[in-house]
């Protein structure tokens, strides 16, 4: 999830499915012309069979949920290297936290950046556990968070990243399995990160490859992806001007290939075609699974109220997430609305209503809240700003629910915010 510069990306001006795009390598089947899907020119007709899986009903109860980060040891584990029971007993008192807050969901971070916090023959050990990327932990972290969340009455939902390849606080050298080393042709440095590249057809393979291995394998409740689609633009240090992504290569080779989409809208066809699959594949691995995207949460230009304005992701993410709404290529969607009420350009009340205005299928809407950002600077919301955006969600969309980041805020009831859900907020079931 993006977090830094996230208050100054959302106040400043703006930045910033799918057939096969005639290309040689190749690339997934889908239903649609590029250049009408990605353009917006039509609606799509209706996917095939595997693509359009039943909606998965939601609990008959408000979903009350928090993201368990894993990224830089953001909630668990609290440091790297802990032994393996340590780490455990940080699962076991993480789960017993949420039960006594009154949650009902965790949402688990299963995959950094290429990397894995379960048993995996397709991606390293991710270095957050032990220090060591490709170092086994001494047990399977994602089987004991599914043993111990069911144990409480909690769904387990496993979040993966789909293109990240390396995260600036990363430390240890790459493991020998790393996909930087094995397919070095996909993966890209941008600013301080490695990225794989979402224009290599194999690396979306790839990605979809990872979760279905781990769907097949662990009786996880939902899959769940957030913003990270294109990274969010850097700077050029010297310049100040806005770094491209470097995906040249297999720019060219789409445009050798005879394709014709404009370059911005070809990066949105390779997202959207990864979220189609994607929740295609879900559905046909584990039926009953619940696919959750969580984007950034100011809609695209063309679909904001009067008075918001921010960060572009349909522009600078190339993330379609209003044909991805009106589509069906998801279970619910979560829109991380990180700003207070009182915040006009991204007030929380008019961007929750835009995003169910956008929502023609009736998808579950759980935003996300900015619960840490309750904290020790003076910079601090105060408890009553998370609550009173409870209420607004439960006037708007009475049973819904919401997302928590995450979970280090609850588990260190910050100003005594877990006290005062679990006897205001969450005092009924």
């Amino acid at each position: 999830m993006k977090r830094r510069h996230l208050l100054s990306l959302a106040s400043a001006p703006l930045l910033a499915a799918c057939a096969t795009p005639p290309t040689p390598a190749p690339t997934p089947a889908a239903p649609v012309s590029p250049s009408e899907a990605a353009l917006g020119a039509v609606t799509p007709p209706a996917p095939g069979p595997a693509a359009s899986a039943p909606l998965v009903t939601p609990p008959p109860r408000e979903w009350r949920a928090a993201w368990v980060a894993t990224v830089a040891n953001i909630d668990w584990p609290s440091k790297p290297g802990l032994s393996a029971a340590a780490q455990q007993a940080e699962i076991r008192a993480l789960c017993d936290t949420a039960v006594s807050i009154g949650l009902n969901a965790l949402i688990l971070q299963v995959r950094t950046a290429t990397d894995a916090l379960y048993e995996s023959k397709l991606e390293p050990w991710s270095e957050y556990l032990t220090g060591t990327q490709g170092q086994h932990p001494g047990y399977d972290p994602l089987a004991v968070w599914i043993t111990e969340a069911k144990a409480r009455g909690l769904e387990l939902h496993a979040w993966f990243n789909p293109y990240r390849s390396r995260h600036s606080t990363a430390k240890s050298p790459v493991a020998d399995s790393h996909v930087s080393r094995t397919h070095p042709e996909w993966v890209k440095r941008y600013g301080d990160q490695l990225w794989m590249d979402p224009g290599e057809p194999q690396a979306a393979e790839h990605t979809l490859a990872v979760v279905r291995d781990c769907l097949s394998r662990y009786a996880v409740d939902g899959i769940h992806i957030d913003d990270y689609f294109y990274p969010y633009p850097v700077q050029d240090p010297a310049t100040k001007q806005e770094v491209d992504f470097p995906d040249e290569p297999s720019w060219q080779r789409y445009v050798s290939g005879g394709g014709s989409l404009a370059r911005a809208d070809w990066r949105r066809y390779n997202v959207n075609s990864l979220v189609q699959r994607l929740y295609a594949l879900a559905h046909e691995v584990r039926p009953g699974t619940r696919v959750g995207i969580s984007p950034f949460g100011i809609p695209k230009p063309s679909a904001r109220p009067a008075g918001i304005s921010g960060f572009s992701q349909y522009d600078k993410l190339y993330a379609d997430v209003e044909l991805w709404l009106r589509e069906g290529w998801l279970d619910y969607l979560a829109p991380q609305l990180y700003w207070p009420r009182a915040q006009t350009a991204q007030a929380f009340e008019p961007l929750l209503q835009a995003w169910r205005a956008a929502n023609p299928l009736g998808r579950p809407i759980h935003p996300g809240l900015f619960t840490s950002r309750i904290n020790d600077t003076p910079q601090s919301w105060q408890p009553e700003e998370v609550l009173a955006q409870i209420d607004v969600i439960r006037r708007q969309s009475p049973g819904s629910g919401h997302i928590h980041f995450s979970m280090a805020a609850l588990s260190q009831n910050r100003k005594g915010i877990a006290d005062a859900l679990r006897t205001g907020a969450y005092a009924k079931a």
